[in-house]
């Protein structure tokens, strides 16, 4: 049976590369496809043509483009089956996992296409008017990760094409496949040039990030990739958005059924294998509940069912890719080393990148799983007696990009939520994102924002006209 081919969409055509590279499926360590690969020329080419489609894209009316935008989501839908299977080949994460990220890039896109930016009115007196309206920017450089490259992308692109920009799209080169996929739908729907996909190796990203022509760039993945990504748009003073890094600490209160918090945290720990960036990874329970809390999640994670994606039944997957892979058996050999395992603690004994979920208590604050961001299936559980030190422990980190609260005094539980410094603090929920609402970082977890109308502003140039009569 010949392999599917899978091309990269330039100016609108599907193209090979000038040379290809294996996926890897993460469940068998092994090969399963074939990814075209750019080279500079045809990075030169998307950018080319993103930029020539511009002024007709951008002219046309915010209604328009918004119909096409939906017309790529009703496209997406009527496949995601396809994409969905596709999806677990290349990522890991089980196949009801991966339709959930599916239909909710059909929802992310379908609000994008929904959402309108009015004028607005600063000064109307005197026979002085003032307004600002908003423009959009021009070529958007789109970088995605491993870890949701679907929903990741409709969160970049929605806003991006829906306010009048034309886009170059990277996906990461261990799930480019998805992406390409999406690609023949763009094809079908959109004018030639509007969305532009490209797939290397890690080695054309700064030359896109840096190019005269780029507008914007729209990141997401590490604090450290982040940090130069940034450097590299600081040259053209690009507008970007960098959505990085996060060690989202859960704050358990006093007042809740250890049983049932332990429940949601778990949940809140070990989506996707543990690779969100807003997963839980440190949980702080207070000491008088600490051992029930414990026990309750190392029972849930032996419990679990960790297998190939494909096969059903499956609640954990694999991690990701090797290098995650390796980073992760890192951390944990660190952990046994400090803190006391109740549940898993090393590798599978089986092809492909199987870490199960595992639960470690007794670390002290400065170890390494409690530091780090380990984006992985491993849950470091501390203990506090105090609720002002307990604050002060989460908010001890470099990162700021989410957290949870649980709580039955909910009153009480909002005022510790507000004094932690993360973009986004759930309370009694986990994982409540809406396009309809902002998602931001704080510290090194990002700059700028997604979702919302100011996932909407952060594609646009606000511009003021100020008028009086002659």
């Amino acid at each position: 049976m010949k392999a599917r081919e899978y091309r990269m969409l330039i100016d609108g055509d599907l193209i090979a590369g000038s040379s290809a590279f294996d996926v890897i499926n993460p469940a068998t360590a092994e090969p399963f496809a074939q990814c075209p690969k750019a080279d500079e020329a045809i990075l030169e080419r998307a950018i080319t043509a993103a930029k020539r489609a511009f002024p007709a894209w951008s002219a046309k009316s915010i209604e328009e483009r918004a119909r096409l935008v939906d017309k790529l989501a009703d496209a997406l839908e009527a496949r995601a089956p396809e994409f969905a299977g596709l999806l677990t080949s290349e990522q890991g994460k089980p196949l009801d996992q991966a339709m959930f990220e599916i239909m909710g890039s059909v929802f992310t896109l379908r609000a994008f296409a929904q959402m309108r930016i009015e004028a607005k009115s600063i000064r109307n007196a005197n026979g002085n008017l003032v307004i600002e309206h908003r423009t959009p920017l021009g070529v958007v450089a789109a970088i995605t990760p491993w870890n949701f490259p679907v929903i990741l992308l409709m969160n970049k692109l929605g806003p991006a094409l829906v306010t009048g920009n034309t886009m170059v799209a990277k996906p990461a080169p261990t799930t480019p496949l998805t992406t390409l996929l999406f690609g023949e739908i763009c094809k079908d729907i959109l004018p030639p040039g509007v969305v532009n996909i490209i797939c290397d190796q890690n080695d054309l990203g700064s030359k896109l990030t840096s190019h005269p022509d780029i507008a914007k760039v729209a990141f997401t993945g590490s604090t450290a990739t982040g940090k130069k990504v940034m450097a590299s748009a600081a040259g053209g003073v690009k507008r970007v958005t960098l959505e990085l890094g996060g060690n989202d600490a859960a704050i358990v209160l006093d007042d809740v059924d250890p049983i049932a918090a332990a429940g949601k945290v778990y949940d809140g720990a070990m989506a996707n294998a543990g690779q969100i960036c807003v997963a839980i990874k440190r949980a702080y329970v207070p000491e008088a509940m600490y051992d029930d809390v414990c026990n309750e999640l190392a029972r849930l994670a032996k419990a679990a069912v960790v297998d190939d994606g494909a096969n059903q039944g499956t609640q954990v997957g694999p991690i990701q890719n090797r290098m995650q892979f390796e980073k992760v058996k890192k951390l944990l050999d660190d952990a046994r080393q400090r803190g006391r395992v109740l549940a898993g603690g090393a590798p599978l004994d089986r092809p492909g990148y199987f870490i199960p979920p595992t639960i470690i208590r007794d670390l002290d604050d400065d170890a390494p799983l409690v530091r780090e961001e380990q984006f992985g299936p491993v849950l470091p559980v501390l203990k506090y007696s105090n609720i002002d030190d307990v604050i002060a422990r989460a908010n001890d980190s470099e990162y700021g990009l989410g957290g949870t609260v649980w709580g039955r005094d909910l009153d009480r539980a909002i005022e510790v939520a507000k004094r932690i410094d993360s973009g986004t603090v759930w309370v009694n929920q986990h994982l409540a994102i809406d396009p309809n609402i902002p998602f931001r970082g704080s510290k090194q977890s990002g700059i700028g924002g997604e979702l919302g109308e100011a996932g909407l502003h952060e594609y646009t140039q606000a511009h003021i006209v100020n008028a009086v009569p002659l």
